[in-house]
């Protein structure tokens, strides 16, 4: 978005909680890594958290490579939904919106599962796959976000940074 910016690692405990809803976590997570941020005063601080789900279950970073195999399975020829949560924090204000985006895979073998996974694009993303790298040519369609599955839905953000008064670089904002 042409934007600066510095980036933070926080440590959140991502975990889900008993009862709590895949949105609702997204949500609640994007918020709580804004708040584990202690910024400079007039500072913006945006957080993100992102799930695929598949029938209720939140499929987060895979734990090992049986973890990831077994999310690609079940993801295999299926549709399922990315959720990403953001929020944006200015002072004690926060403002949060959820993206959803429909993700159809196609067939995936277990041989190309496990190439996949060796590959070593895997780890560390939800679903035990990354749309924009090698993992894409499972992805028959998606209805919605693309840069939501991405992990930081870029139409949501822009929206959620204007109502904390950050406006995109003049020569984005007639394009806009």
């Amino acid at each position: 978005m042409g934007l600066e910016f510095t980036a933070a690692g926080v440590d959140v405990d991502e975990r889900q909680h008993p009862g709590e809803t895949a949105d609702i976590m997204v949500v609640r997570l994007a918020v709580e890594k804004t708040r584990a941020v202690a910024p400079e005063p007039g500072t913006v601080v945006l957080g993100a958290d992102t799930a695929v789900v598949l029938d209720g279950e939140v499929f987060g970073k895979p734990a090992d490579q049986a973890d990831a195999l077994r999310m690609l399975a079940m993801l295999s020829g299926r549709r399922h939904q990315v959720m990403t949560g953001v929020a944006v924090r200015s002072g004690s204000a926060a403002k949060s919106v959820l993206s959803v985006t429909e993700v159809t895979f196609r067939e995936i073998g277990p041989d190309e599962a496990l190439d996949y996974w060796q590959s070593g694009e895997p780890c560390g993303k939800a679903g035990a796959y990354a749309i924009q790298g090698l993992g894409g040519v499972f992805v028959e369609s998606i209805a919605g976000s693309y840069t939501g599955v991405v992990g930081l839905p870029v139409f949501e953000t822009a929206e959620l940074l204007r109502s904390a008064g950050i406006e995109p670089p003049a020569e984005l904002k007639d394009a806009l």
